[in-house]
């Protein structure tokens, strides 16, 4: 039976591979972060919902409104984390075929290629909209910041 990998066949496969896999680590380090995020958001949504009916007045508006922003950071977020993941299972069919290439013998340049450049676009997309979810979150707070110390302002005579 022949050897269909040799000693410098893995090792060349390894060494081509290496970057790859450091890539597939950090995309899993920001995956951590945006689900911890989302589980956050999602958290604070669902306290909101439970408790908006015994609001009364402008705390029920105030409280929808929020509402209204949490669906734009959940959708945000959750669009984030499909796009890293994809990069990662296009990340992980480079590594794979980096292996199969060498096991083949055949060049799979332009397929390995479009498949890393296209897991980077995906990455940059999901990195995108976390950043767009981060401003939302801190334009609601801003917001909501300046429309409480305006409320608590004294009026001048």
């Amino acid at each position: 039976m022949p050897d269909f990998f040799t000693a410098i066949d893995i090792g060349s496969a390894v060494q081509q591979a290496v970057t790859p896999v450091f890539l597939l680590t950090a995309i899993g380090g920001l995956l951590n972060v945006m689900a911890h995020r989302l589980s956050r958001v999602v958290d604070r949504a669902r306290h909101l919902e439970t408790n908006v009916s015994s609001f009364s007045g402008e705390r029920r508006r105030i409280a929808v409104d929020d509402l209204a922003v949490l669906a734009k950071r959940m959708a945000s977020a959750n669009w984030a984390i499909a796009l890293c993941t994809l990069a990662a299972l296009l990340v992980c069919l480079v590594v794979m075929l980096l292996f199969v290439e060498q096991l083949l013998k055949s060049p799979l340049d332009q397929t390995i290629a479009w498949l890393f450049i296209t897991s980077t676009l995906l990455l940059t997309g999901g990195l995108v909209l976390f950043l767009w979810e981060i401003q939302l979150a801190l334009r609601s707070v801003r917001v909501r910041a300046v429309s409480l110390l305006a409320e608590r302002r004294p009026v001048e005579k």
